[in-house]
């Protein structure tokens, strides 16, 4: 059916046809062309190796070319010699959501250094974790300097206390170089800062008394250096400074004094305790007194009842009452020529 229709077209229609479509598929040609010549003829001037075909494909792949031909340009001029450092590994390291200009300026950086061993897929790995390659290429080559305390942490100095009980403030400074081969795992600044702070109480802790640590206060650096703070670490400490040490108080004083106060309080709850004891003690014997007493009066009362008695049955004669009266009229004489009164009872208390 189709060859019929053909067939009926006239020739010159047919001419005008394909020339319509050849000058749309020129034309498109040409827009793409002029699209990518201003690329294209950078990468082939400066011999980074990119073709027009290449950057047609980096179109259908959605990986922006300008970003990826800029990077091999860069790199190329900067004369990294890297095989892993490819027009296809720059797409795919954008395609995985990479930084690519700043892994290739990290290169860069790490090349012109000379001491510095790092590759593309290394460089590629680190900015792909997360980390600022770039950053750790530089820290490398210009190491850091890191306080200690750290400026989050709100406190102005580390606070130790010698064995002496003198309390020291002491300001750090770590010096540290970014270690590429730990970069990625490695623990960062907040680890460094309080195991550096760690060791520098713990030296001064260790020392006799705060004179030491005032006159050798390199003794702190040299111990701490001495552990190995930075293993494990994404940093390599180059060096422990004391930037500042003040005397603060007297802890040792101060904590015997509370002791001193907590063992007062104790004895005054304990002479406190004894003290309830005795006036329960004393209360007691009052009462035994009084019921002593008790007794007595109670025993006086049957006097008069045994002397009828006596009465009665004759063993009591009325002689032998006025003498017993007798008796008690001259002790009471007695007493009052002494002074006492009369013979009374006792009262509550022995008083």
């Amino acid at each position: 059916m189709m060859p019929q229709l053909w067939a009926q077209i006239d020739p010159g229609t047919l001419g005008v046809i394909a020339a319509v479509v050849l000058l749309l598929v020129l034309i498109t040609i040409l827009v793409v062309f002029l699209s990518y010549f201003n690329l294209w003829i950078q990468s082939f001037l400066t011999g980074a190796g990119i073709t027009i075909w290449d950057l047609l494909g980096m179109t259908f792949r959605k990986v922006n070319a300008r970003i990826i031909v800029k990077a091999k340009i860069m790199a190329v001029q900067a004369g990294i010699d890297d095989e892993d450092l490819t027009t296809r590994a720059l797409e795919r390291h954008y395609l995985a959501g990479g930084n690519v200009p700043l892994v290739v300026r990290a290169l860069i950086a790490a090349r012109k250094a000379k001491t510095i061993p790092l590759t593309f897929r290394e460089a590629a790995a680190i900015d792909l974790a997360g980390r600022n390659v770039l950053e750790a290429v530089q820290t490398s080559v210009y190491p850091k300097v890191i306080d200690c305390p750290g400026k989050a942490s709100g406190r102005d100095s580390l606070d130790a206390v010698a064995k002496d009980g003198i309390q020291l403030k002491v300001k750090a400074r770590v010096t540290v170089r970014a270690n590429l081969k730990m970069i990625i795992g490695g623990a960062t600044e907040e680890t460094i800062i309080a195991r550096v702070g760690e060791g520098i109480v713990s030296a001064i802790g260790s020392a006799n008394n705060y004179k030491e640590v005032l006159e050798n206060p390199d003794r702190i650096s040299k111990t701490v250096l001495e552990r190995r703070l930075d293993s494990q670490t994404a940093f390599e400490i180059v060096s422990i400074d004391i930037a500042d040490i003040d005397v603060g108080e007297n802890i040792g004083a101060r904590l015997q004094a509370d002791q001193a106060e907590a063992d007062m309080r104790v004895a005054r709850a304990r002479a406190e305790g004894r003290r309830a004891m005795a006036a329960a003690a004393e209360q007691e014997m009052i009462a035994s007194i009084e019921e002593a007493r008790a007794k007595v009066v109670e025993a006086e009362a049957e006097v008069p009842r045994a002397m009828a008695d006596a009465f009665r049955s004759g063993r009591l004669g009325i002689m032998d009452y006025y003498r017993l009266r007798n008796v008690q009229a001259d002790t009471d004489m007695r007493r009052a020529i002494a002074g006492v009164g009369p013979m009374q009872p006792a009262k509550a208390g022995g008083k």
